[in-house]
């Protein structure tokens, strides 16, 4: 639902924006207002509606999270899938290129690319943040792709003839969905945090509005001193948003995938009780009378009897 809910955002944000989100208002009450029923999340230091800003700012941020998302699971799983499944010279080389990528600290290298690219519009973003977030994603894919080949469905397919090509597309892809899905919204989810800390830092278009962008002009400004939270909280707040609504959907995607997972949200129905796998062991405690000892109801912590317990005839 949240992550819904920003992605229709992304689509119409810009068409309900009640304002353009670079148009400065030249009265000087209109400079650093607070919420009110003309502009509900106050306006900026030039008078501009921080709502308007907002509203357009997520498409961008969503797009380039998107964008980034797909390019890289699309690289990570051919260099995955190749390496997993061909073996030999192919696993070799292309793990190796993927391990040099990993080792490389990315934020820095993201940081000098960038600040070295010519036109730091979001295309420059885009393509940096697509070549430098796939190799992990790789690394995850390629072990999954070992484990399947040496499954006995791989192995029957091998015999009866047929193609490498079809072995890969329908016996081993349609098994790694789930993976390939989770990996996908964690690519998404980096993206947009990265996305927004480079344009924070100012190696964006910051013509183009965007969150990271929105940070930026409010701690260029002295937003947090001057007491303007209405300019840096809600951008804040909705990139807070979409991380915990990514996380949470790349959890339940994962818990789909992994039949162990299932299991572990599913409980035991036990006389009046719901057991689910995580819960203590339950035991049975004893309820005492005069002339015997009956079962009675359950427990999850164990009771420690000792002779005085049962009388003088003990248990």
């Amino acid at each position: 639902m949240i992550v819904g809910v920003f992605a229709v955002l992304a689509v119409i944000g810009p068409t309900i924006a009640p304002y353009n989100p670079s148009f400065a208002n030249p009265s000087p009450s209109a400079a650093l207002h607070a919420p009110d029923a003309a502009h509900l999340l106050g306006t900026t230091n030039l008078g501009q509606d921080v709502l308007s800003q907002l509203l357009v700012g997520i498409r961008m941020t969503m797009e380039i999270g998107l964008i980034v998302g797909i390019i890289a699971i699309s690289l990570a799983t051919i260099v995955g899938v190749s390496a997993g499944f061909l073996g030999g010279v192919w696993d070799e080389v292309l793990s190796l290129f993927t391990n040099v990528l990993l080792v490389l600290p990315v934020l820095p290298l993201l940081v000098v690319l960038l600040g070295y690219a010519q036109a730091r519009g979001q295309v420059a973003t885009i393509a940096v943040l697509s070549a430098l977030s796939w190799p992990w994603s790789a690394r995850i894919i390629r072990a999954q792709t070992l484990s399947l080949r040496s499954r006995d469905f791989v192995a029957a397919s091998r015999e009866v003839g047929e193609r490498t090509w079809r072995i890969v597309l329908f016996e081993i892809m349609p098994n790694e969905v789930s993976l390939i899905a989770a990996n996908f919204l964690g690519i998404v989810l980096y993206a947009i945090g990265t996305s927004v800390a480079l344009a924070f830092l100012g190696l964006a278009n910051l013509s183009s509005w965007s969150l990271g962008t929105m940070l930026y002009w409010a701690e260029g400004q002295s937003a947090l001193p001057l007491g303007a939270w209405w300019w840096f909280v809600p951008p804040g707040v909705a990139v807070a948003l979409i991380g915990t609504g990514l996380v949470l959907l790349n959890f339940s995607l994962d818990e789909l995938g992994n039949p162990r997972l299932r299991s572990m949200t599913r409980g035991t129905r036990l006389g009046r009780r719901v057991l689910h796998p995580t819960d203590p062991t339950p035991v049975l405690r004893p309820t005492l009378t005069s002339d015997k000892v009956r079962l009675g109801t359950l427990s999850t912590v164990p009771r420690r009897y000792s002779r005085s317990n049962f009388g003088t005839e003990g248990f």
